[in-house]
């Protein structure tokens, strides 16, 4: 294994029979991962969210700033904490404060896109909107922009404005946002937020990746460190419930009060979405024995912005029948209107084009972005138990000798490259149609010497060496 552990285990413990949480057997699902050697806490204490801080001496993660309150910084870490609500069915949101005077809106942390934007219309689904009108400090950029997403799609009018985060920053800044006008299964039945702030890298940003993003502009003005980490505390219970479990949304940095023992860091493969290797899955304590590559078609990400754990078709219908195999469920309790009964959903759902471990997995952890050193990392999360026993679990290292040293397939070209050798082939292509257009059109003149009146008049050699 060398210095640096190779592999994380993730294991998944199965959020099914509520009460009878504490004498479950051993976690049926595992997630191993490609990872980093773990960065460990030492014997730092671990306050309670919301207990009055002490100065403390805590280890410092590898390199990253901790979550501590800094003096007289831009940021307070510590009011971060318990920051956002909402539940894995219908997002966590942020509050924000946007424009001058400020307009409060409830924005959906989405780790799968790059866009910030707002609802700049009423909406049948949504209890406000952003007026730009009334802001004294909005700065049109005089373009539209539409995004699409897995489910849903908006197009909103691009601008600029100041943004101001209640809990954590004690000024605001000036970012980038778009005033959606014109939506399409976005805004859906039962939200409780109007807006979306995209946190994956500029490559995924829209129209293009010269547009700078939400954090990317917090990173430079506000001079945190270039990571963040959430926590999300709605692990067992039900996704109709009313909407409002706690989470933590850390920017800038790490928390001690978040999590328990290590974390464990795996590499990020490609600086768009949040991509990362997956070697294998395992059902019960069995593996699906599938090439790895599967797991990994044609990528694999960590996206709070999904609900789901999203599998590939051919791992999903693997996984199907591993678990009518092992009757174990990866379950999530549901709640309705009129209905006295406690009802059930399966929480991993096929995909066509992606792996996505979503909310539904998120939840069972803290999970860290650390941008500045290509790795995302998940600790256990002190939110995630039921009746007081914990959902998931993590650990490693473990072997890796049946698996590929490289899981991840060739990426397609980029966007941004593929429009580049587009428009070189279609401007080689207008050339040369317009040199052949040029020689059908001007007459070709050449000077004749004397006819010679043995050559005969042939029309058929004329016809033979006339230019097509």
């Amino acid at each position: 294994m060398g210095a640096l552990a190779r592999a994380l285990l993730l294991p998944l413990l199965a959020q099914w029979l509520l009460r009878a949480a504490p004498a479950l057997a051993p976690a049926p699902f595992t997630l191993p991962l490609r990872v980093a050697v773990a960065t460990s806490r030492g014997a730092a204490p671990t306050p309670r969210p919301g207990t009055p801080s002490e100065p403390r001496a805590v280890p410092r993660a590898d390199g990253l700033a901790l979550a501590l309150e800094p003096a007289g910084g831009a940021a307070n870490f510590l009011a971060m904490v318990d920051n956002l609500q909402g539940d894995s069915g219908r997002g966590y949101y942020l509050e924000m404060l946007i424009g001058t005077p400020p307009q409060k809106l409830q924005i959906l942390v989405d780790t799968g896109s790059s866009n910030f934007a707002v609802a700049g219309a009423p909406h049948a689904y949504i209890d406000s909107y952003f007026d730009a009108e009334r802001s004294s400090t909005y700065r049109s950029k005089g373009f539209d922009v539409t995004v699409k997403y897995t489910q849903g799609s908006w197009t909103g009018f691009v601008g600029e404005d100041l943004v101001t985060i209640p809990k954590g920053f004690n000024s605001s800044f000036l970012v980038n946002i778009a005033t959606i006008f014109e939506s399409e299964n976005f805004f859906l039945p039962g939200i409780k937020w109007n807006g979306i702030l995209g946190l994956a890298y500029a490559t995924l940003a829209k129209p293009s990746s010269s547009l700078e993003t939400f954090f990317d502009s917090l990173v430079t003005q506000a001079k945190i460190p270039n990571v963040f980490s959430m926590q999300m505390c709605g692990a067992g219970l039900p996704v109709a419930g009313p909407g409002t479990n706690g989470g933590s949304l850390v920017l800038g940095g790490i928390e001690p009060s978040l999590y328990r023992g290590d974390i464990w860091y795996t590499p990020i493969k490609e600086e768009w979405y949040y991509q990362i290797e997956i070697l294998k899955l395992e059902i019960g304590g069995q593996s699906l024995n599938l090439d790895c590559r599967e797991y990994n078609a044609d990528k694999a990400i960590v996206d709070s912005g999904t609900t789901l754990l999203r599998l590939p078709q051919k791992v999903f219908n693997a996984v199907v029948e591993a678990v009518a195999r092992t009757s174990l469920l990866y379950i999530q309790p549901m709640m309705g209107p009129g209905l006295n009964y406690e009802c059930y959903r399966f929480g991993i759902s096929p995909s066509t084009n992606a792996l996505v471990i979503g909310a539904t997995v998120m939840e069972g952890f803290y999970v860290v972005f650390d941008r500045a050193r290509k790795r995302v990392g998940f600790a256990a999360s002190p939110c995630a138990e039921i009746a007081g026993a914990p959902v998931s679990e993590i650990s490693g290292p473990f072997s890796t000798d049946d698996v590929a040293s490289n899981c991840v397939p060739a990426l397609p070209l980029n966007e941004p490259i593929l429009w580049i050798v587009s428009y070189t082939l279609m401007s080689v292509c207008g050339i040369i149609l317009l040199i052949l257009i040029i020689l059908l059109l001007v007459p070709f003149r050449c000077r004749h010497g004397p006819r010679d009146p043995e050559v005969v008049n042939d029309e058929s050699s004329l016809v033979r060496h006339r230019w097509k």
